[in-house]
């Protein structure tokens, strides 16, 4: 039996790879980036309270805002943790449209992604993000101290992501945004609108599951576990529970579940009872709720499923039929058909959108969806495209742009959107829809944020919605004139359409998200639905009905009622964060920022290059362990990385250092190894141990370049390395005993396209991998050699949903020096099974499928997500060893994705049975597999 682990290289680093303050208000989900800017970007910085402001230069208003604000709110942010001065860097990103924040240690920095999302909370998208964020700064500050750089910044990351959950630290942050501003996620009902629903269906989840996820149900996440925990624990032990927490934590690090054991010593209760506690406690708040609002029931016109699904924005195409986004755990987003008889019919797939959106009028669909940058992945554009419902064909109506929400008008002609320049500037655009030429931008001189604009049904009105640090608007457009319908709401105006001389729109004046209607004459606002759980993006129908979301426990469904208009009713909002808000007693804080200027400054990127952060163990394995010191620059640019590594078996020391410049379009690094090695030769029929140093420099340079269109990715990577080694103190090696190595080349070549994947996906539906390596000698004559590998990998799709069939051919030439060397995939076994010739070709046949997906949690030792299997049959030489029909190994693997120790990390554990071809007289071989990621 052998045991094959990957990741065997356990290096610290890979434990932080942890974002702990991730906001996104759709389904994307990233961790902290590692992306880079274009050259063109200048940038200037602000310093401002122990706050380093770097920002593009046409953020300048924006920054000057974030330098009153953020020393100004600190002191309040921080006190329920006792921190009231920090120092870090902070960078307002401009190129993307994502909309994102976070902080992060190793090296400690924070960045707002200042584009905001088409929906979110009601108030100003910066200071949403500052009022967050700056929690997460006090709490990094309360673990580590207030000091710029608390080294080594990535062992106390790594410890954080392992000792106290994530849980907490969003619940914490989220339970502050609510409590210190008028606005927040927790007074949003759609944001915790899922658990909600599970809890008021009788469906009360375990704390795993809560917590990590599910490949079959949905889930709350942790940022909602963790808000109504926090939140729970500020009701029952007052302002500072956080603060004893994490000081606790701080003066005992050393310990297993740390977290769970300060909480107990605090509240009585571990991690699993206090979450089992406070959902009891919520439930029986969210049924004396339901037991107090009016609600009606919806039939679903979707076909019924028990996985989770969306069917987004459903919209009459004809009397017959019904347009939508669906989505599932089974399938990423595509436009769907579905017809009376809830039969459905796929369209097409689409690429990633910041939220679900499109508009159809006259058989012309129109949606806006993310384009990456090719090679500067921190630049995205929001493209409008098209389609045809009748001739069937596509257009991209806009390159390289800004543009959101695109909504048709009636006739199908004209666009309007929204537009967000890199100063972010908002405006309304109206657009030909035939050719996306901007035809009319409309004026914004207060620069509200804008957002989800709509025609009447003659093109000459406008509707959208605004927001300010005030709260949400909804306008009326006519012509240049504007008029405000709904001022400074903290509701979650959204979506407004015409119906008629009214306008529809979501909202949830009754503590549930629903449909409302307001008279343009009179303002007079009525319901017209009373959802259960949740009812959005409502459409008009030809037969006086309205089409709509209706929410249920399995995600958004499809429902139709006539239009009937009730009043708006009493708001039953359970609001868990009172207590809180009433601890801090301090109402908005953005009230009353000082009026001040700063200096600003250009800040230079040759002269910020390094950002030395951390020094932290590494182990290789048994034999080799070292440290290493880390340097990472604010703005992604160069990594460095210098350190020494003891080699136990060689009792010699190893010295390293790495440099990657990631500016330029092309990506450079240089790799440096002072190293002792050792080999074992054959002389005069004797075994000899020979050994020497040597110094070993590398240089490559490599060109990743990706694009993607709808949802379709392709990627190239173009890379060429040459290498000098100089070998010296040898020790009992052969006279012939080479002592340099003379730049040898290194070329590759990698195509991949793939198409979009959901979280049960194996591997993509259709995808295909092509590589090209070639290594020769060109410049020593005595060291004559060269390889030429050819690799392929193509992806089907199974027989079922989410299974996937790999086939792989590979071919490699090898001489000289290289004969023995393999640059090709191999087949099962292969480092265990004797060969018979030099490796010259594979072909890799594998069925994989999920086949089970529990959602166990085995107490607090493990929560099993899934169980996936395969089926492998590979051959090696064919023509010479094997052929088809004979396979060299073939077998089966067993695989399963679990969350060990109530860790955030999901682990990968597998097993894999090996059969080998009786020719090599070998007995079966079983390997084992570990592998994770965040």
């Amino acid at each position: 039996m052998k045991l094959n682990k990957r990741n065997s290289k356990l290096i610290i680093r890979y434990l932080t790879s942890i974002s702990l303050s991730i906001i996104s208000y759709s389904v994307f989900g990233q961790i902290f980036s590692t992306a880079q800017n274009p050259l063109s970007v200048d940038w200037n910085y602000i310093e401002s309270g122990g706050f380093k402001i770097i920002y593009p230069r046409q953020l300048e208003n924006d920054a000057q805002r974030m330098a009153r604000t953020l020393p100004f709110i600190y002191p309040k942010v921080g006190l329920g943790l006792r921190q009231q001065k920090t120092s870090i860097p902070l960078l307002l990103q401009n190129q993307g449209t994502v909309a994102n924040g976070f902080v992060q240690l190793g090296p400690k920095k924070s960045e707002f992604y200042t584009t905001p999302p088409q929906y979110f909370d009601s108030q100003d998208w910066l200071n949403n993000l500052a009022v967050h964020e700056l929690r997460h700064i006090a709490q990094f500050d309360k673990l580590t101290g207030s000091k710029a750089r608390p080294f080594p910044e990535l062992v106390y990351f790594a410890y954080f992501g392992a000792g106290i959950p994530i849980w907490f630290f969003e619940g914490d942050a989220v339970v502050n945004e609510t409590a210190l501003t008028a606005s927040g996620r927790g007074r949003q009902p759609n944001w915790i609108m899922p658990y909600r629903t599970s809890i008021l269906k009788g469906k009360k989840l375990s704390y795993s599951k809560a917590y990590f996820g599910s490949n079959k149900d949905i889930t709350p996440g942790y940022y909602q576990t963790g808000y109504l925990m926090v939140a729970d624990m500020r009701e029952k032990f007052g302002q500072f529970i956080s603060d004893s927490l994490l000081g606790d934590i701080r003066k005992r690090p050393i310990r297993i579940y740390p977290f769970s054991k300060s909480l107990k010593k605090y509240t009585g209760k571990n991690t699993r009872k206090y979450f089992l506690s406070t959902q009891d406690n919520v439930a029986e708040k969210w049924k004396n709720q339901q037991m107090e609002t009016f609600t009606k029931d919806y039939i679903s016109i979707n076909k019924k499923t028990e996985l989770a699904t969306n069917y987004f924005l459903p919209i009459r195409w004809n009397n017959k039929q019904v347009l939508a986004l669906k989505e599932s755990k089974q399938e990423p987003r595509h436009f769907v058909l579905i017809n009376d008889d809830q039969s459905e019919q796929k369209l097409f797939g689409i690429g990633y959108q910041e939220q679900p959106w499109f508009s159809l009028q006259n058989n012309v669909l129109v949606w806006d969806e993310i384009r990456y940058d090719p090679r500067y992945k921190q630049r995205s554009y929001s493209v409008i495209c098209s389609y045809n419902l009748k001739t069937k064909k596509f257009k991209k109506l806009s390159n390289q742009s800004r543009l959101f929400s695109p909504t048709l008008s009636h006739d199908g002609k004209k666009i309007i959107a929204v537009k967000i320049e890199l100063n972010n500037q908002f405006n309304l655009v109206e657009i030909d829809a035939s050719n996306g030429a901007i035809l009319k931008t409309f004026p914004n001189l207060e620069n509200e944020i804008l957002q989800m604009p709509g025609f009447d049904n003659t093109g000459n009105k406008i509707t959208y919605i605004s927001v300010t640090e005030k709260g949400k608007n909804l306008n009326l457009l006519e012509g240049d004139k504007k008029t405000l319908l709904i001022s400074e709401s903290r509701q979650q105006l959204s979506r407004p359409i015409f119906i008629g001389d009214k306008i529809a729109f979501n909202a949830h004046f009754n503590g549930i998200d629903n449909i409302y209607e307001i008279d343009i004459s009179s303002k007079k606002i009525t319901a017209l639905t009373a959802s259960k759980y949740g009812a959005f993006n409502p459409s008009e129908t030809e037969n006086g009905k309205i089409i709509f979301n209706d929410y249920k426990i399995n995600g958004y469904e499809i429902a139709e009622t006539s239009i009937e208009r009730k009043p708006v009713g009493e708001n039953g909002f359970v609001d868990f964060a009172k207590a809180a808000e009433k601890q801090e007693n301090i109402g908005n804080v953005f009230t009353n920022i000082p009026d001040t200027t700063f200096q600003s400054k250009r800040y230079r990127q040759g002269l910020n290059l390094f950002s030395v952060h951390s020094l932290i163990p590494v182990i290789e394995n048994e034999y080799v362990f070292g440290l290493e010191l880390q340097s990472n620059n604010l703005l992604n640019t160069m990594d460095f990385y210098t350190g020494a590594k003891y080699h136990r078996d060689l009792k010699r020391f190893e010295y390293s250092a790495d440099i990657r410049y990631k500016a330029l379009y092309p990506v450079l690094s240089v790799t440096y190894r002072n190293r002792p090695k050792r080999t074992f030769y054959r002389a005069k029929n004797v075994i000899q141990q020979g050994d020497w140093r040597e110094n070993y420099v590398k240089l490559n340079a490599s060109l990743p370049l990706s694009f993607n269109a709808r949802n379709q990715t392709y990627a190239f990577t173009l890379n060429t390395a040459t290498s000098f080694t100089q070998r010296y103190l040898p020790e009992n090696m052969p006279s012939n005993f080479i002592k340099a190595l003379k730049f040898p080349m290194e070329y590759n070549f990698t195509f991949n396209h793939s198409v979009r994947t959901t979280e049960r996906d194996i591997a993509p539906k259709w995808a295909q991998v092509l590589r090209a390596t070639y290594n020769h000698q060109p410049f020593d004559k005595n060291l004559r050699g060269e390889i030429l590998a050819l690799e392929s990998f193509f992806y089907f799709p199974g027989l079922a949903k989410n299974h996937s069939f790999l086939a792989s051919f590979n071919y490699q030439k090898a001489s000289g020096m290289n004969q023995y060397a393999t640059e090709i995939a191999t087949v099962y076994g292969y480092n265990n099974i004797l060969a018979k010739s030099k490796l010259q070709n594979s072909l890799l046949l594998n069925y994989r499928f999920p086949f089970a997906f529990p959602d166990w949690e085995l107490g607090p030792l493990a929560y099993v997500r899934n169980f996936r299997a395969g089926l492998f049959s590979h051959y090696e030489n064919i023509g010479k060893d094997t052929n088809i029909g004979e396979p060299k190994t073939y077998g089966i693997e067993l695989n399963t994705s679990v969350n060990i120790l109530r860790y955030q990390p999901v682990v990968d554990l597998g097993a894999r049975l090996v059969f080998v071809n009786k020719i090599y007289n070998q007995n079966p071989i079983l390997e084992f597999s570990f592998n994770y990621s965040f």
